[in-house]
């Protein structure tokens, strides 16, 4: 007993000792938590928002650790500027990255330090876990961290879903199960179970922190009209103070608003995937500086800023997702100064996003991948390429249905066929599934639109939607200063509710699900099988087999 006392100490003087490393006087909620998980071997999904100090938790965690950490992250400019501040705390050229940007010399130090033994941290990029031989020189490391950054990328539920991420299940079975470490600032409930399942993780701890932003005044602009509501936008952006965010659905329309806040002699930049490199680092540095005061940008804009002050957050376009939405706004007011998020909301650009939504894989596309698997296999991804002539984003998403549906399975030594399984049984379930993950995002689409046309507390809506309850409107949003809805919204937000939040339920038709949010006359509830749906109470009352509560 005295020993374990002992070994106690002594793992906490090493934990405070690596955080005064990084000039860290004082662990925030949760941070603690998740360090001792990952040093004592455990994974952990830390959903913190931004600021909390996601990175500290890894950091800290290395350096009580043996061995390496590789850090996974699609910020590229952001993994310069850690590895730059790691080396500075630590004295030392400990950290390293490789990515795109990094030239052959680089790269061989790079090698050179990990083989040596000399670096503790390797920061890259999710297309670099693609190469092969990347993946089998890691192997040879045998790193005993593996953190994944902007998890939610992962998740086909995530509102930023990469391809290249799927892959990474796969390389931590390879790397020999490291302990992980998946932080992401936005994940409602499928979405992190999604990043536990695709990565492998087992029994992790999982710290959720508040979704709530208090000091983000929260506003729905309806319009009927694109022209008006373009006009809108532009009046209401000119009109706003400090430095500020406008989204957009389409790269065309970047440029437009952007021109059209320029003549309004504001100081402004389109940002999109259209753009050269080069054009969209000095957008993203400018606006950083304070020389730009507003950035019109598609989705393709936001993660990694650095920047409390920003002001404002609007949105000329409904994006995909209330994930989306909350991930976005979160980008102003992190100095906890007032800020403002406005949707300028049309029903119909809700059309817009069923379009970039997509459809499936082609049944031709399922069979070429499950029957080259069921061939060759084990077999891995590049090889595998050579059989079915498909481009390897469209093959890696293939190959992704099918082991989510259960006909692939994969180990460390690759792909292979789950027995028993025929080709037409395969695409017939991989369709199946995709036709699953197809009402799970319309039913998103669904939610959004409630936001947008509830006459309720919007932050309590938007708060229920990432499973988090709240007791009390929050007098900062449209719906709650408005005297014709303040009277439902009281009711909303404070009434008790025979379906408290996070009760476990099963649907007749539906499933099994669990309780979202609740209102006066309706509960929200997410179903596996069809995403999120609205109950009204009266119905549920009135057939008792309709939804019934599960014992757990």
């Amino acid at each position: 007993m005295q020993m374990s006392d002992e070994t106690a100490q002594h793992g906490e003087r090493a934990l405070e000792e690596a955080a005064a490393q990084f000039g860290i006087d004082e662990f925030r909620e949760g941070q603690r938590d998740a360090v001792r998980a990952a040093v004592s071997g455990r994974d952990v999904l830390a959903v913190m928002p931004t600021g909390h100090g996601k990175s500290a938790i890894y950091q800290v965690a290395a350096m009580v650790s043996s061995g390496t950490a590789v850090v996974v992250s699609p910020l590229i400019a952001l993994q310069h500027d850690q590895v730059a501040a790691i080396n500075e705390a630590l004295g030392a050229e400990r950290a390293f990255v490789l990515n795109s940007r990094v030239g052959v010399r680089r790269e061989k130090a790079a090698w050179a330090a990990l083989e040596a033994g000399d670096a503790r941290f390797l920061f890259l990029a999710p297309e670099q876990l693609a190469r092969e031989e990347t993946v089998q020189r890691l192997c040879g490391l045998r790193p005993t961290l593996l953190v994944v950054d902007e998890a939610h990328c992962v998740s086909s539920w995530g509102q930023d879903f990469r391809p290249d991420y799927l892959a990474l299940g796969n390389v931590r079975e390879r790397l020999g199960r490291p302990t992980t470490i998946a932080l992401t600032a936005t994940a409602a409930p499928p979405t992190r179970a999604d990043i536990i399942e695709r990565l492998g993780l087992r029994d992790p701890l999982v710290i959720v922190q508040s979704f709530d932003r208090p000091n983000i005044a929260l506003r729905v602009q309806h319009h009927h009209e694109d022209a008006a509501k373009q006009d809108a936008v532009l009046d209401q952006v000119q009109q706003l103070s400090g430095q500020g965010l406008v989204y957009v659905a389409t790269r065309r329309e970047a440029e437009q608003y952007a021109a059209g806040l320029a003549e309004r002699g504001l100081r402004t930049a389109a940002y999109h995937a259209g753009r050269k490199q080069a054009e969209r680092d000095d957008a993203h540095q400018r606006f950083l500086d304070g020389e730009l005061d507003v950035v019109v940008a598609t989705n393709a804009f936001g993660m990694g800023i650095d920047k409390p002050d920003v002001r404002f957050v609007v949105h000329a376009h409904c994006p995909d997702s209330l994930d989306s939405y909350y991930q976005e706004i979160g980008r102003a007011g992190r100095d906890n100064a007032p800020a403002h998020a406005v949707l300028h909301y049309r029903p119909q650009d809700l059309g817009l996003q069923r379009f970039f939504a997509g459809g499936p894989p082609s049944q031709a596309e399922l069979k070429a991948v499950f029957r080259a698997v069921q061939e060759h296999g084990p077999i891995r991804r590049t090889p595998l390429a050579e059989h079915t002539g498909l481009r390897p984003r469209t093959q890696t998403r293939v190959l992704n249905l099918l082991e989510h549906s259960g006909s692939v399975l994969t180990s460390r030594r690759g792909h292979r066929a789950a027995p028993g399984v025929t080709a037409r049984q395969a695409v017939q379930t991989a369709l199946e599934d995709a036709e699953n993950q197809r009402r799970v995002e319309e039913s998103r689409i669904e939610m959004l639109r409630g936001y947008a046309e509830t006459t309720q507390c919007r932050r309590v809506r938007l708060l229920n939607y990432f499973g988090e309850q709240t007791d009390e409107r929050c007098h900062n949003c449209d719906t709650c200063e408005d005297p014709a809805s303040a009277a439902n919204t009281e009711d909303a937000a404070t009434h008790d509710s025979a379906w408290p939040i996070q009760t476990p339920v099963s649907h007749r038709d539906w499933g099994s699900g669990i309780v979202m949010g609740t209102q006066p006359d309706r509960i929200v509830v997410l179903f596996d099988s069809v995403g999120y749906r609205e109950l009204a109470l009266e119905l549920v009352e009135q057939d008792d087999d309709l939804l019934v509560r599960v014992v757990t």
